[in-house]
């Protein structure tokens, strides 16, 4: 979980966006109720629902232990590691007489080009006040391009400070209105201004929205014709991941699509600064910074050149290459046309050389061994049903995840099935394993109706669907369900549920937050052989009939009205000629 980012998982576990379908649900279904109650019990009921033969630890176990071992250092893009993984996953889909996903292929081109950062010793040199501050790739700042050039000297560029660089017409909210940024070296603040204030009114509150971002932010400055942009880590809760997620995401090697095949204005030089490091930079220029954060996330505010410039050199090696998503089926027997996709990303951080010229491997076991371990556990249960799924089923397993995303946006580009005949994405991604939950959380509900369906799988198992607890953290703008809703796709990405039967809400909270801080995108998410599988189990197949009743169904997913995804929902089922 994606570039940064990943799918990160915060103290709220995983997230879900908006999905559904057109049904009879009544209009406050759409409000979600988080439970509070904290319970425990000595012995946990019996499962309601059995499992699909299929869906069983010692499967799951095996197919995380591979996936996650050192042999597969990481299961890096463009690497052995790649290979690797495919090779396994192409396996495991034949061992379970699936077809080939992609119009007679296993295999999905995405072409990639790859950046690597060499002179990692770089420091970001600010000249402000007379006086010269330098700042450490690493500890102070992170930095890169998004250009693929080998060679990008910005010198005394003159730096703005952006506020939260928004601009948001549906709230009126525009920080570079008036005011000219090209050339220069923007600093703009994680997050948006509703995270700062708390107030429910402007944006989302304390729930982030797309502007809250970075990848926004950045895409915005090179819009406007910046030629570097840096965003402040003002915390870790208003990031929704620690600095560490950050330097781990944003070095070694960093993989982009061509500009021919995703074209737009990229940044020469994109970045990170430390609140520490943002705070000392403003100093120098005679500025508080903290002050500024403040004055930034209130209407009306205006901009503030530092009276200072920034220099930084950044020498990388840049490659052309490819990378794959990897697609499996099951085909449908009265509307093979017709498809449900399920996904999860294969890809991670891979290996990198840590303090002491010691080899670090990032083995991703919950991001995303567990998405993918779960996956296949549902293909098998699908491949082996006595009654084949009237619609097919897809398995999609993409590429560049953790490179914002980039497989499944190539894939929503280049669709094995038209996108007017995908009825709906589910998504799997980092599943953080907490043991068995009364419930399953979401994020986002109030943009469609396929979590409804969702509530209503869980009720067959007497459990309950609940809002996730950290909404602030843009968990669902991070992970290639978002690729879908921002083609228009209904999509849906739920997670473990935190009312732990064992410990109820308050355990669910601390094993999650747990996770986050202490395994997320570093070298320790590793797998645990006494890991407590039953949770997971169920949670699986809970996602595994839900995508069984859309493709037993004759619905068709849609959007809220109100859904900022619906518009192209609509537009793309009237180019439909038959009409789903």
């Amino acid at each position: 979980m994606r570039r940064v980012l990943f799918l990160g998982l915060m103290a709220s576990a995983l997230c879900a966006c908006h999905s559904g379908h057109r049904s009879s649900a009544p209009a406050d279904a759409r409000m979600i109720p988080a439970r509070t109650a904290i319970a425990t019990s000595a012995t946990p009921p019996p499962m309601a629902v059995a499992l699909a033969p299929q869906i069983n630890g010692a499967d799951f176990l095996q197919f995380d232990r591979t996936l996650s071992s050192s042999a597969f250092a990481g299961r890096k893009p463009g690497t052995r590691g790649e290979v690797l993984t495919i090779r396994y996953l192409v396996d495991q889909f034949r061992r379970m007489h699936l077809t080939p996903g992609n119009r007679g292929y296993w295999l999905q081109l995405v072409p990639m080009v790859t950046t690597t950062l060499v002179n990692t010793g770089t420091k970001l040199e600010v000249r402000a006040g007379g006086g010269l501050q330098r700042f450490a790739y690493g500890t102070d700042m992170m930095a890169f391009t998004q250009q693929a050039r080998p060679l990008v000297a910005l010198r005394n560029s003159p730096i703005v400070f952006m506020g939260y660089g928004i601009d948001a017409p549906r709230w009126q909210w525009n920080d570079y209105q008036g005011v000219s940024v090209k050339g220069k070296t923007v600093i703009v603040l994680v997050n948006d201004p509703g995270d700062a204030t708390g107030n429910p009114q402007l944006f989302n509150g304390k729930a982030m929205t797309w502007y809250g971002r970075w990848v926004y932010k950045y895409e915005e400055a090179a819009r406007m014709g910046a030629a570097a942009c840096f965003i402040v880590h003002t915390s870790d809760g208003a990031a929704g991941y620690p600095w560490t997620a950050v330097r781990n995401s944003t070095r070694g090697a960093l993989q982009s699509l061509p500009a021919g095949v995703a074209p737009g204005p990229r940044l020469a030089v994109a970045g990170w600064l430390t609140h520490a490091a943002a705070a000392r930079l403003f100093r120098s220029a005679g500025l508080d910074f903290d002050s500024l954060a403040a004055q930034a996330a209130q209407p009306g505010f205006t901009p503030v050149s530092l009276q200072a410039s920034a220099s930084i050199l950044l020498r990388s090696t840049v490659a052309r290459g490819r990378s794959y998503n990897v697609l499996g089926m099951v085909k449908g027997s009265k509307h093979p046309d017709q498809v449900v996709i399920y996904s999860a990303h294969w890809d991670h951080l891979g290996a990198f050389t840590g303090p002491h010229g010691r080899r670090q491997i990032f083995h991703g076991a919950i991001d995303d061994g567990s998405g993918v371990s779960a996956l296949l556990e549902i293909a098998d249960a699908f491949a082996h049903q006595k009654t084949p799924p009237e619609r097919s089923v897809l398995f999609l397993l993409p590429t560049l995840e953790s490179a914002v995303t980039l497989g499944s946006r190539y894939y929503l580009t280049h669709p094995a099935f038209p996108l007017a005949k995908t009825v709906a994405n589910i998504d799997v991604d980092g599943w953080p394993i907490i043991g068995r939950a009364r419930d399953m959380t979401v994020i986002g509900e109030g943009q469609s109706q396929l979590e409804n369906d969702l509530g209503q799988v869980l009720s067959l198992q007497g459990r309950t669907l609940t809002s996730a607890a950290a909404p602030d953290s843009g968990s669902c703008f991070r992970s290639d369900h978002f690729s879908f809703a921002r083609a228009g796709v209904p999509t849906l990405i739920a997670g473990p549920g935190l009312d732990l039967i064992d410990g109820g809400r308050a355990a669910g909270l601390a094993a999650a937050a747990d996770y986050t801080a202490h395994r997320y995108h570093t070298p320790k998410d590793v797998l645990d052989p006494n890991w407590d599988l039953s949770g997971t189990l169920e949670d699986i197949q809970t996602l595994y009939l839900l995508g069984r009743q859309l493709a037993d169904g004759d619905q068709w997913p849609d959007w809220y009205p109100d859904s900022e995804y619906r518009a192209r929902r609509d537009a793309m089922m009237a180019k439909e000629p038959q009409g789903p």
